[in-house]
């Protein structure tokens, strides 16, 4: 077998952009208080780089790093220092044989649902630092016309400051055999997948699945296919209940253009009826995105999938757009790349455990001449595993944007979120409301200077009353590339 290893990353062409974050925040509620408001003057800054590999067929890498440092003015307040790290990378090791895919993500996250929503550089009470990570080499190998094949190990957790959550180690293998170009209308694969996780409690989950999926394009524009399989788990549940079994699914798939697609399925597990659905469509001017899955999950696999993913239009070599869908990082895939919408993530707490994790995203954003519109909705439930309760997050999000000069845009934002936990995932069910309201300006003062001033509104209406609560802020803010 012939091939050859790739350069390394020393002979690699690197792009590197070092920035610079700087706010300052007026607030009448610093904590988010019921009663006893307490005002503060909050003061942010965030040194910070961009880096990413350029004109690289056997690498692609980039990674934006913040440090925030953030001092508070007021009754009863204090000074932080926060981490922020979204990094990924890909490489192709032997040529066309041997790749590895790796990531890491550094947040701040909401430990509890019924605590304040608030920004960590506001109030950080109810944030923790979350690091996650993942490592993956695989191997695909083709077997001539007939067959491709993979080989995947991937190793990844996630790490929760002063252990608010399961910090969690995650050893995954997968396999898959799928159809080659000698399979013309029809398709296939086999697959198989062992997924093993341990927290700080030395409590293991195990989740093993091993699967056939058959496939026939009845046009070329739909097809239809089915997936049959066994699977065979591990991990805290109410006792009496099945955890493995049989599955089956099956669903339709259906392209009437490039710019428009619809995947869904119908199918029955263990756990019940299963449903999935993914649809996009655009025009020049819009972008309508749905999905809908239904799927076991626990925290760590959870922060890998709810979190907001993005749309670019990136131009090519050849002067053309092409779409990038559901980006998962928040710097653009390359510097000539325009966002183009996207999904915001989902409102979640830290809790931990095994749960059945039912989620519908859906959002629309369109351009007309000067104005810039978006709407966005999800609904996420999680029915935990191991007590008969979910704790449940609907989020309807409306945005405009209006470009007043060609240096200067207006924005207005409001977002109504509804929060259910109940007991016993909480001391007492909890029915919540919350409505935040932006309204500002955003200014270039030269090409790599710009500013902001935003006004914010925020107002939660509880039916527990002392968790009531309102706040007005006054940000203003610059970034400083250099």
């Amino acid at each position: 077998m012939g091939g050859g290893f790739a350069l390394p990353a020393s002979a690699l062409d690197w792009r590197f952009e070092p920035s610079i974050d700087a706010s300052a925040t007026l607030t009448d509620n610093a904590g988010h208080a019921a009663s006893d408001e307490s005002e503060a003057l909050i003061l942010r800054v965030a040194p910070g780089f961009t880096l990413r590999s350029v004109d690289s067929r056997r690498v692609q890498a980039g990674m934006r790093y913040g440090l925030s440092g953030v001092a508070r003015f007021g009754d009863d307040q204090n000074d932080s220092i926060f981490h922020n790290l979204n990094a990924f990378g890909k490489a192709e090791l032997v040529d066309d044989f041997v790749f590895i895919d790796a990531s890491a993500r550094v947040s701040q996250e909401l430990i509890d649902l019924l605590g304040s929503p608030a920004d960590a550089s506001i109030d950080d009470n109810n944030r923790a630092t979350v690091g996650t990570y993942s490592v993956s080499p695989y191997v695909r190998k083709r077997l001539g016309t007939f067959a491709d094949t993979e080989l995947r190990y991937t190793a990844s957790g996630a790490i929760f400051e002063n252990d608010v959550a399961g910090t969690s180690t995650v050893n995954a293998v997968a396999a898959r055999l799928t159809s080659g170009t000698r399979f013309d209308d029809m398709s296939w694969s086999v697959d198989y997948s062992l997924r093993d996780a341990t927290n700080r409690d030395d409590v293991d989950t195990t989740f093993e699945s091993a699967s056939l999926t058959l496939g026939y394009a009845l046009t070329r524009k739909f097809r239809v296919f089915g997936t049959a399989g066994q699977e065979w788990n591990d991990y805290p549940h109410i006792a009496g209940t099945d955890i493995d079994g049989a599955f089956y699914s099956v669903g339709f798939g259906w392209s009437p253009s490039r710019r428009t697609s619809i995947e869904a399925s119908v199918g029955d597990r263990y756990l019940g009826n299963t449903y999935s659905l993914t649809a996009s469509h655009r025009t020049r001017v819009t972008n309508w995105n749905v999905s809908y899955a239904e799927d076991l999950s626990d925290l760590t696999q959870f922060l890998q999938n709810s979190g907001t993913v993005y749309d670019y239009l990136c131009l090519g070599p050849d002067g053309s757009l092409a779409l990038v869908e559901n980006w998962p990082y928040n710097f653009p895939p390359s510097p000539d790349c325009l966002a183009f919408g996207g999904t915001p993530g989902l409102v979640y707490d830290l809790r931990s455990g095994v749960f059945i994790a039912k989620t519908l995203r859906a959002g629309v954003s369109w351009n007309l001449r000067k104005l810039t519109y978006a709407l966005t909705y999800s609904d996420s439930r999680r029915i935990y595993t191991a007590v008969d309760a979910e704790d449940r997050t609907n989020s309807l999000g409306a945005s405009v944007s209006y470009r007043m000069t060609a240096k200067t845009s207006a924005n207005a934002a409001v977002t109504l979120t509804r929060t259910q936990v109940p007991t016993p995932l909480a001391t007492i069910a909890r029915d919540d409301d919350l409505m935040a309201l932006s309204i500002g300006v955003n200014h270039r003062f030269s090409d790599k200077l710009n500013g902001a001033l935003i006004f914010r509104h925020t107002q939660r209406d509880s039916n527990v009353a002392a968790s009531d609560y309102d706040e007005n802020s006054l940000t203003g803010s610059v970034n400083l590339r250099f």
